[in-house]
């Protein structure tokens, strides 16, 4: 085969258009949006876990004084605003104490849409 029919072979050309790019830019944009605002609920959720497990194992035996430890860590925690002591359901089982929790948070992504997440959970 001589060089010049090599290179008249017409090859399909491979990559990316400029709606295509587009069109990934903007899925990608739109899921980093989500992932930056869900990003401090699910912080403070796992503060507030953290917070429930410590006030269960060493909070007190009332629950008075549970909701009095709660409400210590919060002040001291940055960024706590979701939930206060008097939301916390405190129980007693098999002579341990636990402490549950549950509430919503919504976030407005853009114009009317809105994301709703529902985070509850227990000491450990």
């Amino acid at each position: 085969m001589s060089v010049l029919q090599s290179s008249s072979k017409v090859r399909a050309q491979r990559g990316l258009s400029l709606v295509g790019l587009m069109a990934w830019a903007f899925v990608i944009g739109f899921f980093g949006l989500i992932g930056i605002k869900v990003f401090q609920p699910v912080v403070e959720y796992n503060t507030i876990q953290s917070m429930v497990t410590k006030v269960a194992r060493d909070g007190g035996n009332s629950v008075p004084e549970i909701r009095s430890a709660f409400s210590k860590l919060q002040a001291v925690e940055y960024g706590v605003e979701s939930i206060q002591a008097q939301d916390l359901e405190i129980t007693k089982e098999d002579e341990r104490i636990v402490v549950r929790f549950a509430y919503e948070k919504e976030i407005e992504l853009f114009g009317p849409v809105s994301l709703l997440l529902k985070f509850k959970g227990q000491s450990k």
